[in-house]
């Protein structure tokens, strides 16, 4: 068990301890979720995760749960960072996207795992971009790209590791292209397209779309090996690092921290990634090994996504780092797939 959560552990304490320097608000919120994660894994060491993921109708209904509360959320959610993506209750706000990404996890290890022999048939393509692409739409409107990009990651990671042809694996990702030209003329918002052109022409926009990485790339420069010590940040507590509890908390990190302190971050989390891979490679089911593969997949995309911008690497798209960033929908999520992959552990003792 300790070599699937003392990675996570690690992460999360290392998160804790760089938001209560950020913002003491945002630590108790964290440490309340964090609370929520832990009840989580409890549960799911005293109950049979199998009786209730084994009925299929408990995977659609969740399915279908998190579609609607898209819905929702595009219809009446409330406007936060000019992101309609939240449902607010008290002082929390919860991400209906993350139980989106644990449905369709769940249903496409269900769904593949029933059907990898027969994976080539356009049927089986069709029908799974369809149950990727109705949350994916609901993401973007919001508008949440980097949650459509994870859910994309998602069902192309299944295709291509439930032993799809090359020429299959082509059209599926030529069907995609033609989706995103379509998305990128009439679905993305103006400040997406300038992210991604910004992307392409870094030396430009510093002022204006590419402030938040260019201030990002400064903190992480000048933290030297060491860093500036705890609260020391200028750029995080002079306000000039923005999002610095979420988006950029690995910028924020460093510069308090250092390189070193960056390296250590990086190393824990491969160590999950592998601890990950190590239990979905050992699984009897595939069921149980696709389980494996999306909780793989959704943690080291958010990663590459997450510090990729951070070091102006990627575009930047609003995506946590797995356990170290400030968000709660998203530290319970990752709790959840944490909870099963340790169950799935259990079973091979």
């Amino acid at each position: 068990m300790l070599g699937l959560f003392l990675p996570a552990g690690v992460l999360t304490a290392a998160g804790l301890i760089e938001l209560s320097s950020i913002s003491l608000h945002f630590f108790w919120l964290q440490l309340i979720w964090l609370f929520l994660g832990i009840g989580l894994v409890v549960f799911f060491i005293f109950v049979d995760w199998r009786f209730i993921l084994n009925y299929r109708w408990i995977i659609g209904g969740l399915y279908i749960l998190a579609v609607l509360l898209l819905i929702f959320v595009y219809l009446k959610g409330p406007v936060i960072r000019n992101i309609r993506s939240w449902i607010t209750l008290g002082p929390f706000n919860f991400q209906p996207v993350e139980l989106a990404k644990i449905a369709l996890i769940l249903l496409f290890a269900n769904y593949f795992s029933r059907r990898h022999l027969s994976i080539a048939r356009w049927k089986i393509i069709f029908t799974s971009f369809f149950l990727f692409i109705i949350p994916a739409v609901l993401a973007v409107i919001e508008p949440d790209l980097g949650a459509a990009l994870i859910l994309f990651g998602i069902w192309f990671g299944f295709l291509l590791l439930s032993g799809l042809p090359p020429r299959r694996v082509l059209a599926a990702l030529a069907v995609f292209i033609i989706v995103g030209i379509f998305a990128w003329s009439y679905v993305l918002k103006d400040y997406h397209r300038e992210r991604i052109v910004g992307f392409f022409y870094p030396e430009s926009g510093s002022l204006g779309i590419n402030y938040s990485a260019a201030q990002s790339k400064i903190a992480i420069g000048s933290a030297g090996f060491w860093g500036k010590g705890y609260g020391q940040g200028s750029q995080t507590q002079l306000g000039f690092l923005t999002e610095p509890s979420s988006d950029f908390i690995l910028a924020a990190f460093i510069e308090e921290w250092g390189l070193a302190g960056g390296l250590v971050i990086i190393a824990f989390f491969l160590m999950l990634i592998y601890q990950i891979l190590k239990i979905g490679a050992s699984a009897e089911k595939n069921f149980e090994r696709f389980i494996c593969l999306g909780a793989a997949v959704v943690f080291g995309l958010q990663f590459i996504l997450n510090s990729g911008s951070e070091v102006g690497l990627l575009p930047v798209v609003g995506l946590t780092f797995p356990f170290l960033s400030y968000g709660g929908s998203s530290l319970l999520a990752s709790a959840f797939l944490l909870s099963i992959v340790n169950a799935i552990r259990r079973e091979q003792i």
